[in-house]
């Protein structure tokens, strides 16, 4: 790869926003984390303006829980 376009490759990650919208796979696994249970479901959907992810999970308890989990922080919504 010649210098130019090294470094032209080097600008454009660093113009890249520090955060990096979660997919649907990363969501399932954030909500898996936070509750323990198997995942059921993933679609989009959306909180107070904000880009989420509503994960439907099954619990270790046999409790079926819906968590929002935030597309851009990756956090559970409280």
């Amino acid at each position: 790869m010649s210098l130019p376009a090294l470094l032209l490759s080097a600008l454009m990650l660093a113009a890249t926003p520090a955060w990096a919208q979660l997919s649907r796979d990363e969501a399932a696994a954030a909500a898996q984390r936070a509750t323990g249970g198997r995942v059921l479901q993933v679609e989009p959907a959306e909180q107070s303006g904000r880009r989420a992810w509503r994960v439907k999970v099954l619990t270790p308890r046999g409790e079926v829980r819906v968590i929002l989990i935030d597309a851009e922080g990756g956090r559970p919504s409280r």
